[in-house]
């Protein structure tokens, strides 16, 4: 690999191009995973779109809740876009290599996506806090102005952290060896492949996980926890079911995001290995991904009406 690196490095000190590391040596262990993360992938997207559709064409679904649901749905498509279609092309092929600037690039895509997600998953938790806590006060309080800004805070949070990230790590020099033992360029492998003390760097990426990552966590916890005391002075016991049905969906796509999301970014950097590192990322990329759409679509039966209205719309468009 050294080899080739130094045919890389273009006349420089600085490797130009990267290479990500080959899965396995048996093809069809290759072909295997490209068939599932293929599938997966497909289902994701086809999830998302619908879901995302479903919302923005039906007016009964034109509430808070709803809103901030449809940016997650293209959120989650832009997520898996950014990583999923190169990922699939080092599976089978051996054209694994990707530019500096194609590595940075995706870099900065999947924090966008990423960091957008964490703020955006405390926005409807505080949407949920807001309508269970403070009912009289809820039209008022999350307004479509108010949804509106939170979710372009969301989107803001990301786009800034994604570039002040991605900025920061490829302002190292990456010396060689330029295999990156990972299915993207994600920011630890990265950094493990960079030129001199980059220590500095990797407390940086500490920092950016605690303040986007567990913040959010923490005020999605706070919105909870007071969710939970109003929903046990309910006298109502349809009063409590209802509450809490509105909220499971939501503290499921939770676990499932920021447990994957913790575990792979806030754990100590001697404990990470790059077999785990893969299943995690495959994890938090893919599965959580396809798993949101069957959660919404599955425990709520105001998304479910809506795709079947959607869908029945379309095929009468098709037939029409």
């Amino acid at each position: 690999m050294n080899a080739s690196c130094s045919l890389w490095q273009d006349n420089s000190l600085s490797v130009k191009h990267f290479s990500f590391a080959k899965f396995s040596e048996v093809t069809e262990q290759c072909f295997l995973l490209f068939t599932l993360i293929l599938l997966m992938f497909l289902a994701s997207l086809t999830g998302n779109a619908l879901i995302a559709l479903a919302i923005w064409t039906n007016p009964v679904l034109y509430t808070p809740m709803y809103f901030f649901l449809a940016n997650l749905s293209v959120l989650e498509i832009g997520y898996t876009c950014s990583v999923i279609p190169k990922m699939l092309q080092s599976l089978v092929s051996e054209a694994r290599g990707i530019s500096r600037e194609g590595c940075a690039t995706q870099m900065f895509f999947f924090t966008l996506f990423a960091i957008s997600e964490c703020c955006l998953l405390a926005a409807m938790a505080f949407d949920r806090y807001t309508a269970i806590c403070s009912p009289l006060h809820y039209a008022t309080r999350m307004s479509r102005g108010v949804c509106s800004q939170l979710a372009v805070v969301s989107w803001g949070v990301g786009c800034i952290v994604g570039l002040g990230q991605t900025n920061y790590i490829f302002s190292l020099n990456f010396c060689g060896p330029c295999e990156i033992d990972h299915f993207f360029c994600d920011l630890p492998p990265i950094l493990a492949l960079a030129c001199g003390d980059t220590s500095h760097n990797e407390v940086a990426v500490f920092v950016v996980a605690i303040l986007c990552i567990s913040s959010p966590f923490l005020l999605i916890i706070a919105s909870y926890g007071r969710i939970l005391a109003a929903v046990l002075i309910m006298p109502s016991p349809e009063g409590r079911r209802k509450a809490l049905s509105t909220c499971s969906s939501h503290l499921l796509v939770v676990t499932l995001f920021y447990g994957s999301g913790s575990v792979t970014y806030l754990r100590p950097k001697a404990s990470h290995s790059p077999g785990t590192d893969k299943l995690l990322a495959l994890f938090y990329t893919v599965v959580t991904s396809m798993l949101n759409p069957i959660i919404y679509s599955l425990r709520n039966k105001e998304v479910k009406a809506a795709l079947w209205r959607t869908l029945g719309r379309k095929n009468v468009l098709t037939r029409g």
